[in-house]
């Protein structure tokens, strides 16, 4: 399974977030698993493609040039995309990915998993969609999913695909279920 993870290029302020991340990237490469992710070297990004990599997994970075302009995407990688921009860099990671993962991250991964979760609730994507709340990080997300429900603005119908993980093990039961 290509699983395309959606976090942010900085290492934030927790440190169990880097634990965290290296584990889910062994996880990756000793389940047979691949990872796709945005292709940096940098922060949480780098972290979980040195791990996947170090665990036997292959790896797909995709960057857009800009950021290979500024020489941001890791060396050996089984596989590095460049695309035009940002859009183009989305689509393909979309296209490339069986699963998707948001672990911690900032505005680009929330972008970019708001994206996963209105394809899916519009049947456009039929694949599991998997907020990493460590730390109860996305608990305002998932409020924010209740709330849309409580007035009537989404169905749950549409959220179906959707789940939130504590911990890597919930995370492997919602990506193989």
């Amino acid at each position: 399974m290509n699983i395309t993870v959606y976090l942010g290029a900085c290492e934030g302020c927790d440190p169990q977030l880097k634990q965290a991340v290296r584990e889910l990237g062994t996880w990756i490469g000793t389940s047979g698993n691949s990872l796709v992710y945005g292709g940096s070297k940098t922060g949480l990004m780098g972290e979980l493609a040195l791990a996947a990599l170090e665990a036997g997994a292959e790896v797909t970075g995709v960057e857009p040039q800009f950021f290979v302009d500024s020489v941001l995407q890791l060396e050996g990688l089984t596989r590095l995309i460049v695309t035009p921009d940002i859009a183009e860099r989305k689509a393909k990671m979309i296209e490339l990915g069986d699963a998707f993962v948001a672990f911690p991250g900032g505005t680009g991964t929330l972008e970019e998993i708001s994206q996963i979760m209105s394809m899916i609730g519009l049947g456009q994507l039929d694949a599991p969609c998997v907020f990493y709340n460590l730390n109860g990080y996305y608990n305002p997300m998932a409020e924010q999913l209740d709330r849309m429900l409580a007035c009537d603005l989404t169905s749950p119908e549409r959220l179906q695909g959707i789940a939130f993980a504590r911990d890597l093990d919930e995370l492997v039961a919602c990506l193989q279920a």
